[in-house]
């Protein structure tokens, strides 16, 4: 009996020690497993260099987490799968254009997704600028020309009431209001444009709006003397005094007199600037208005339009001191354009 009694007692301390050692061994590999899975989570590197990624519709987390791999995005695209569905992330990633760094643990990249925070870039217009100028510069940042084109077509556009007033026929020229813009990898050429449009709205407030028609002028040619007026000077005061002298010469059946209209019409013909260039913009040899703005507007020229200076001039003229010099008759005119004008004038 004795005997059997030992050998049991060998046995079950064997036992104990083996289960001892196999319960050691599973919490070792278990926390191995666990070092490796947060391993695997972390950043590649402190690169903080974005690369563009494009997530399609309907695309599998398989096959994003190996385009994320292979682009050096994250360490270990298995692990980025387990983590995107132990926190139930899967089916909330978004279609998108994403800038991804390697620098961005798998959980951010994995955040970034699924809250669709996709990569954007300002698309700037800048004031000032003619229609042409505008799709050149649209083209440049990417978009197609044929597409650049079809959203500079503006029957699609009718809907929005800014351009009620716009003559039928007439382009978009001067209703393309400068300011920068968001665009992601899916925007829409015709997106921006359409945006640009309706905020040029927002700035024809009801107050410009009342202004013009005190000054006895429709909206569409309060816009064409905001385009003059943005292209002749810069700031605010001279702009409103400039627009006075506009106003004031339509109402006394002077022509406008502007080099600046003169050249929008030479340069579309292919002829430069040329102020002896005579075509329907050239107000130095024609009268009333021009028949189109010639150039986008901003606040402050439509502003300028709608609430002029309480003034008597009917010339001024941009010296080379960058200073605007207003007069009322030839005489003092001829004067300051001799005194200040030298280089600017030749």
């Amino acid at each position: 009996m004795s005997n059997v009694t030992i050998r049991k007692s060998s046995w079950s301390k064997r036992l104990f020690v083996g289960l001892a050692i196999a319960a050691v061994l599973a919490v070792l590999v278990i926390f191995a497993g666990w070092n490796f899975y947060q391993h695997s989570l972390r950043p590649v590197s402190s690169d903080t260099t974005t690369t563009k990624v494009e997530i399609a519709s309907g695309e599998s987390l398989t096959t994003i987490a190996k385009d994320l791999q292979t682009k050096g995005l994250i360490r270990n695209e298995r692990m980025f799968v387990v983590y995107a569905q132990l926190n139930d992330a899967s089916r909330y990633l978004q279609a998108g254009q994403y800038d991804l760094s390697p620098s961005q643990s798998s959980q951010q990249i994995v955040s970034q997704l699924t809250k669709g925070k996709v990569a954007t870039e300002l698309i700037t217009i800048l004031p000032g600028q003619r229609i042409d100028q505008i799709r050149t510069s649209l083209i440049q940042d990417g978009f197609t020309e044929a597409d650049v084109d079809a959203a500079l077509e503006p029957t699609q556009y009718e809907q929005l009431p800014v351009l009620a007033d716009k003559p039928a026929g007439a382009s978009l020229e001067g209703y393309i209001y400068p300011d920068s813009y968001q665009r992601s990898g899916s925007t829409k050429v015709s997106t921006i444009i359409q945006q640009a449009i309706a905020r040029m709205g927002q700035e024809l407030t009801p107050a410009v709006l009342a202004g013009f028609k005190a000054e006895g002028i429709s909206t569409y040619e309060g816009i064409i003397l905001a385009s003059i007026v943005e292209k002749e000077v810069v700031t605010e005061s001279d702009r409103r005094q400039a627009a006075q002298v506009f106003i004031k010469r339509v109402e006394v059946g002077m022509p406008l007199g502007s080099d600046v209209t003169a050249f929008y019409g030479s340069e579309l013909a292919g002829a430069g600037q040329d102020v002896t260039y005579d075509t329907p913009y050239n107000t130095r040899i024609r009268d009333g208005m021009p028949p189109t703005p010639i150039s986008n507007v901003s606040k402050s020229s439509l502003e300028a339009v709608s609430n002029p200076a309480n003034t008597e001039w009917l010339f001024f003229v941009a010296g080379d001191d960058g200073v605007t010099h207003f007069s009322k008759t030839v005489a003092e005119h001829e004067a300051l354009t001799a005194k200040y004008c030298i280089k600017l004038c030749q």
